[in-house]
Parts: structure tokens; sequence; C-alpha cells
């Protein structure tokens, strides 16, 4: 687009991603009368539309929504306290299009309320999704209807011992994903949306203690397996099933996302395999 425009009007267009360049004399034609009034009739909107779009998401009463660095101490912070924490997280920009944060669920009752709950087992997925956010807790939808279905299997639940009365279930399960905060469109996580959010997890295992961790998803794997596993980031997830790794001494066992697991029908019965070796590795000497 060629217009004679101001370096205000050509800044705005630019930061739009409409190409701006200074007009070149050519040859008279007798299209040029036509080609400069579309384009001029063009300009008016896609200035309005620069002039007021917002340059930072804003709160509903208009003020500017600032980032703010994660606050210190985490690696210190009791349960409550790391709730709160993750709720009022302001530390990247996925803070702006949030409707909730999404800690976690699940686990046995807490012997006191500044306790996290009992869970021998924490169950990691990646990032919540758009329904996660509007409901605040992690694997709802069909993935969730998958991932219950999972547990069960298992003996587990998510909101504690299974109806069934299974032995298994008294080990109860913690569910959170590593990003906290839902990416826009169900994009997958960035590098820096995982290293703010990063210490968030690590602070729950530490004060959750379980017995297995159960890694469903690459992006999972990689944040628990990032000091443990050499290029972790460049390994696909089929690298990494079958096999037991470690995070910090826990057991982890790496799987499918149940997200993708309603597109791949058919590794379903890898993702039992899996969570098979997991439970060999919980119930076996090794486990405990």
């Amino acid at each position: 687009m060629s217009l004679n425009l101001d370096s205000r009007q050509r800044a705005m267009l630019q930061e739009m991603g409409v190409q701006v360049w200074s007009p070149v004399p050519q040859p008279a034609s007798r299209l040029q009368p036509a080609l400069t009034a579309a384009a001029e009739s063009v300009a008016p909107a896609l200035l309005e539309r620069a002039a007021v779009a917002p340059r930072a998401a804003s709160t509903p009463d208009g003020a500017a929504l600032e980032l703010q660095p994660r606050g210190a101490g985490v690696e210190s912070m009791d349960w409550p306290g790391l709730q709160q924490a993750v709720a009022g997280c302001r530390a990247c920009a996925l803070c702006q299009g949030r409707r909730h944060t999404v800690f976690g669920i699940g686990g046995l009752p807490a012997p006191g309320a500044d306790q996290p709950p009992a869970a021998d087992w924490l169950i990691v997925g990646e990032a919540p999704g758009e329904q996660e956010d509007l409901r605040g807790e992690p694997f709802v939808g069909p993935a969730g209807q998958l991932l219950d279905n999972m547990l069960r299997a298992m003996g587990l639940d998510r909101r504690g011992a299974s109806a069934t009365g299974d032995a298994r279930a008294a080990q109860g399960c913690f569910i959170a994903n590593v990003l906290k905060c839902h990416p826009p469109s169900n994009r997958k996580p960035e590098g820096e949306e995982v290293a703010q959010c990063r210490p968030y997890l690590q602070r729950q295992i530490e004060l959750l203690q379980p017995k297995i961790i159960l890694a469903m998803g690459r992006f999972a794997a990689q944040a628990l397996l990032q000091d443990e596993v050499a290029e972790v980031h460049s390994l696909p997830l089929g690298k990494l099933r079958g096999q037991v790794h470690r995070y910090h001494g826990i057991p982890v066992v790496v799987t499918y996302h149940p997200a993708y697991l309603l597109r791949a029908l058919g590794d379903k019965a890898k993702a039992w395999a899996d969570l098979c070796l997991a439970m060999q590795v919980r119930n076996g000497p090794q486990g405990l």
C-alpha cells in the first residue's frame, strides 16, 4: 500500500502488519485513478482500527493490566500460600486473557487446612484448555472424561477414594498442569510461559511428595525431565515412553495426553501399557 500518509499513520499501519512503502514514479495509467481511490477508501478504516486497537489487555473497568515479576519465595510457600500466588500471578502474558487460573485438583483430605492433600499419584498435563479456563479445573470436557476413565481403570479418582472400595484408591491422586493459565486458541505452551510456571509445579511436587508421577504429553515430560534427560526437548514422546525416569528421585512414567488419544485411537493400547508400567512401578519394590 502506498498512500500520502504522515509518520504516525505509517507507524500504525506497520504495527498492524500492513505493508507501507513510498511511491515510485510510474508511467501514467488509465487504472491509476481507480486504484488510488480504492486504496484511499480502505485507509481510513485501517487507521481507525489501529487507533482503537488495545495495546495491552485491560480489566473490566478499563485499567491497563500490567505484568509483574513472579513473587519471590515460591520454594518456601505452604499450600495455601502457593494457591494464592498462582491465583494472582501476572508473570507472563497469559494472565491477560484468562478467566481462572487452574491450580489443580484431587488427593485425599489433608490433616490440616494448611497442608496439601494426600496423593501418592501426581498426574501432570500440559496446559488448561478453554473449558478448564472456564471452570478453573484441569482436564474437563472429552479429554477429562477419558482421563477419568483411565484413572478408574487404575482404581483412582480425581475427587478422592473410589466408590468401589479398591485399596489402590486410598493412594489418592492429584491432577495438575505445567501451565496454570490457558494459552489462547489452545496453542502449544511457549518456553517463557513454561519457565514462569515451572517453579509452581516444582513446589507442588515438593509439598505433595507423590510416590509416582504420570507425565501426560510431550511438554509435561520436558518440564519434568529437562534436568534428568539429555536433549529432552528434541526427543519425540515415543522415545520417552516405556521406561522409568526420575524427577528428584520420584519415578516418572511418560504417556500420551488424553486429548491426543481422542485423535489417535490406535495409540490407546500404548497408553494402557504405560499405565500398567506405572502401576507396576508404584506397587513394586522400586516404587516404594
